[in-house]
């Protein structure tokens, strides 16, 4: 089973991703801000990451940025999902290591296109 963990500070937000990746036979965890993402991320190193860019303390960026200079951690696909819908947002995510990039809201038809393809390598 393919295990994807969200990073999001939304609970809103991480009820439907969860929602819609469950439904589609994903593993599901969850992390509400950058520093439990990396925490979790070394732990159980999922499949792929679901990566919102403001939270509060360490960031999507920050916490991408430290998951791929990690050798542990650096094989990990990881896919930003925000609000933020500037080109110079999507150049800087891929910057810190990002795969791909989703602007909410996510269509589930998206979300599982952009996990499929990151994933796909």
């Amino acid at each position: 089973m393919t295990r994807i963990l969200i990073v999001d500070d939304s609970p809103t937000e991480t009820h439907v991703l969860k929602e819609m990746l469950q439904k589609h036979g994903y593993q599901v965890s969850v992390a509400e801000n950058g520093e439990d993402g990396i925490r979790l991320a070394q732990s159980e190193t999922p499949d792929c990451i679901l990566m919102d860019i403001v939270m509060p303390g360490v960031n999507g960026f920050q916490a991408t940025r430290k998951l791929s200079k990690d050798p542990a951690t650096s094989a990990i696909p990881i896919v930003m999902i925000s609000t933020k819908d500037q080109d110079t947002d999507r150049i800087w995510a891929k910057r810190q290591g990002a795969k791909d990039y989703i602007t909410k809201p996510v269509t589930e038809r998206e979300l599982l296109d952009k996990i499929k393809s990151a994933l796909e390598g």
